[in-house]
């Protein structure tokens, strides 16, 4: 068992997401880096889908009731277990009583915190994961607040080995973050209606360095940049959309749906940002600028491949290197 000590409205228990309900209205919600999820739970020896707390908002404290195993991944934020620094991408022993605080990021934008059996909240359409905008899944269906008491699943062993911890080495996995003044890069394959907008649009879109406005949330990103325009107009049925999705509407500025995207709309779509660099938008602050790089599908599928290949060979050594007693 867990204890909220401190934490903002948005802050909530995510696994890897709800799949298979879009032709019912359902969307996916999830961790919006799922790669650092599936990161968090390898060390901690749970299954990579098992369900963690997602901090977008900080400082954020909460407290062990019993002896667990905790990680720590995502953004390059502060962490304390009491007064012990809790490096990046690294596990730990947590003993009952324990506080653990996390700092406003250095980098980044979201933390991951996984646990030992995972948080231990309903399925709910085969997922744990809080649909924020739909108020249901994960607990109670709503962000955590203070004082919420959260149990979690499997039996509570400690590391028989590396008493301080260890952790994953993601240079393979992630880029170096991006520097004040430059824009983070982003691959994106054409979408449907790619060819509708006009070549000056299409120049525009992945020559110029976009803004994410205030109006950013896991529904969405609303970006500002130049106005991209269409060479005829269009009258679109709505249509399945999911995350990753550009869609520009009538101003001209792009929506990047993202994990709890609307599962249908009718604005044209310019592109689709590729499945292995959705984890860079949900490190992306607002404020943060964006480039889209036009890429094809053999280096999308290569670019997930690796992240396949990076997290079985993560697994293994996480298995050796942590031992149980």
């Amino acid at each position: 068992m867990i204890e909220i000590l401190s934490t903002g409205a948005v802050n909530s228990v995510q696994d890897l997401g709800r799949t298979g309900y879009l032709d019912a209205g359902v969307g996916r919600s999830g961790m919006m880096d799922a790669p650092a999820l599936e990161i968090a739970n390898l060390l901690v020896g749970n299954d990579e889908g098992a369900a963690g707390i997602e901090v977008a908002l900080f400082p954020f404290r909460l407290r062990f009731e019993t002896d667990t195993v905790f990680a720590v991944a995502g953004a390059d934020c502060p962490a304390k277990l009491d007064d012990r620094q809790v490096p990046d991408w690294w596990v730990m022993n947590a003993k009952a009583g324990e506080v653990l605080t996390l700092g406003l990021p250095r980098a980044g934008a979201r933390a991951v915190i996984a646990f030992q059996g995972g948080i231990d909240v309903p399925l709910v359409l085969g997922s744990r994961s809080t649909d924020l905008k739909s108020v249901f899944g994960g607990f109670e269906g709503r962000g955590l607040h203070r004082g919420d008491r959260l149990a979690l699943g499997g039996t509570s062993r400690r590391m028989s080995r590396m008493e301080g911890g260890y952790g994953a080495d993601v240079s393979v996995l992630r880029a170096p973050a991006a520097a004040e003044d430059e824009a983070i890069v982003l691959r994106v394959l054409p979408s449907a209606e790619y060819a509708v907008f006009t070549g000056e649009a299409r120049s525009k879109f992945h020559e110029t360095d976009w803004l994410i406005t205030n109006d950013a949330n896991r529904m969405g990103y609303r970006l500002s940049g130049p106005e991209l325009t269409l060479t005829r107009k269009l009258e679109l049925l709505s249509h399945g959309i999911m995350p990753g999705t550009v869609q520009v509407p009538p101003n001209g500025q792009p929506i990047i749906q993202l994990a709890e995207a609307n599962t249908c709309g009718g604005y044209p779509k310019i592109a689709n940002v590729i499945e292995a660099d959705l984890w860079k938008l949900a490190q992306s602050p607002v404020g943060a600028r964006l480039r889209f790089e036009l890429t094809d599908r053999d280096t999308a599928v290569a670019a997930l491949r690796q992240q396949r290949t990076f997290m079985a060979a993560l697994a293994a050594d996480a298995a050796l290197m942590r031992g149980w007693n």
